[in-house]
């Protein structure tokens, strides 16, 4: 790797993907307030994501909802206020 290309706060990062449970680490400069121990029983700060390869429907090959903000919800409240 070049010297000197990279930001200062450059560090590897745990992502993790709260709908699989899968974890990569990956570098990033990404800001994070929590840490936890990886593999090699260092500790790293982490980044939780909602879908990445290991759950995105293109590369599992399994089409799935995945509704973690109430979406749904939010629009069956809109459609049925604007009809009263």
């Amino acid at each position: 790797m070049k010297k000197d290309i990279h930001p200062e706060n450059y560090r590897s990062v745990i992502f993790e993907d709260v709908t699989s449970g899968k974890r990569f680490l990956i570098g990033s400069t990404i800001a994070t307030d929590k840490t936890d121990k990886w593999e090699d029983g260092k500790e790293y700060p982490v980044y939780q994501i909602e879908i990445s390869s290991a759950s995105h429907p293109f590369y599992t090959g399994q089409s799935k909802t995945i509704d973690t903000a109430g979406r749904v919800e939010k629009f069956k409240n809109r459609a049925a206020a604007k009809k009263k």
